[in-house]
This record gives C-alpha cells, structure tokens and sequence, in this order.
C-alpha cells in the first residue's frame, strides 16, 4: 500500500508531483544560506504587527486541525492503538484525508518562521533543530498525504496540532514586545509538552511494530526514528537553554 500513491489525494495541490515540495525546499535552503549575508547590511525589521497576525493566524489554524482531527477520529471511531488508513471515498475518510492535506499545507506555510528570523536578524535562532525540523516536516507530511492520508498518521497531526496551539500562542504574546516578557514565564514547560508530544508519537507508531496491523511499518519506522531524532534534539535545547543556562 506504501509504495502506491492514494488516488484521492494524488492529484491534489503539491501533492501530485515531488517537483513542487522539492523546489519549496530548496527555496527555503536558499534563504537560510544567503538570507543572514543579505541582512548584513540592512537594518533589522521588527515586523510586529506581520507577525502578531501570522501567529494568530496559525493559532486559528491550528485549531481548526485539531478539531477535525479529533471530531473526524471520534466520529469514524478510530483506533488509538491500530488504525489503517480509509482509502474509500466515503464521507469521513474525505474529511480525514482532507485535514491531513491541510496538516501538510501547514508545514510549508511553516516555514514562515525562519524567514521572519532572518528579517528581524535574529540569526542565532536559525539553529540546526529549526532547519531540520522546519525542513523535513514538509518532506514527511508530503509522503504521508501521498501515502496515508489518515490511519495511523491521524494522531501525530491531532497532537502536533494541539501544541501548535500554545506554541503560536505564545509567539503571538512574544511579538508584542518586552512589556510582554513577564507574561512568558511558561516557555520552559512549552518545551517539556514538545518533549512529550515526541515520547507520545515514539510509542504510538513503535507499538504497531510488534503488533499486527493493517499500516505500513515502513511508515512506522520512519516516524519512530524521525520521533527519536527530535527527541533528541530538544532535550540537548531544554538542557542549554533551562539546565546549562541558569548555571
């Protein structure tokens, strides 16, 4: 089934071809090498209110996929533990494959935040994790409309949706100024709910490896790695910024 691409979804927007994920990529590999040199000499924008609307903006998204993700799930009585994707082209798997487009669509939208960065020069948080993590999303999630548009792939967007919420939330409040700064003592614990949201997404597809279920376990398997990987990633960013940092 993984090798086949979904006929629903195959022909949708940047779906229905690598060529327009890939120039998406490489575009945003662009602005990262030579967008910081290109600020060198300009001053540095601040942009609050763009970015006041962009956050807010991905909030409202945000919740939108969150809700139908869970509403669409819990209407078609999703399995938490074993879920094959609906490849029918009934009501509910529509909707379902819909809200993963979507999910997907959000990711590219997503890479938004580094150019916002780099306009601003705030260069030093262009860090490695956000490239990675900004970058293979869009990758991932292009493979998983293409492929399974739902099943499994359902709970990584419903979770990842509902930190989103916070995360953009807390951007928002950010983009309001210093005299915010107070207000965003909880940033620490934003971090710890993504460090759970890894954990979760690790043993959600890790336990289909050892079960039989009717979902590709190459699908699991890079999710599960790709999970690790971030984990990874931000527990090294939780222990700089909270541990090493107040020492």
């Amino acid at each position: 089934v993984f090798c086949f691409p979904d006929p629903r979804t195959d022909p949708w927007p940047l779906v229905y071809s690598p060529v327009p994920v890939t120039l998406i990529f490489t575009s945003y590999l662009l602005v990262v090498a030579l967008g910081p040199s290109c600020m060198q000499r300009r001053w540095q924008l601040q942009l609050r209110a763009p970015l006041l609307a962009y956050n807010l903006a991905m909030v409202a998204l945000s919740s939108y996929m969150f809700y139908e993700f869970l509403v669409t799930s819990v209407l078609a009585n999703y399995s938490y533990l074993c879920q094959p994707v609906d490849y029918s082209r009934s009501e509910l798997g529509m909707r379902m494959a819909r809200v993963c487009w979507w999910f997907f669509f959000s990711k590219v939208i997503e890479l938004l935040d580094t150019v916002f960065l780099i306009l601003r020069k705030k260069q030093e948080q262009v860090t490695f994790l956000h490239v990675y993590h900004h970058g293979s999303m869009v990758f991932n999630w292009w493979s998983g409309v293409k492929y399974v548009p739902g099943g499994q792939a359902f709970f990584i967007g419903m979770l990842n949706s509902f930190v989103h919420i916070f995360m953009y939330g807390y951007y928002a409040l950010a983009s309001l100024g210093p005299r915010m700064r107070r207000h965003l003592w909880w940033k620490r614990y934003l971090t710890i709910l993504q460090l759970c949201q890894f954990v979760a997404v690790a043993a959600h597809s890790s336990y289909n490896l050892f079960t039989e279920c009717p979902f590709p376990d190459g699908f699991n398997i890079a999710v599960f790695l790709y999970s690790l990987s971030l984990l990874a990633l931000f527990l090294h960013f939780y222990y700089g910024t909270y541990v090493r940092g107040k020492q």
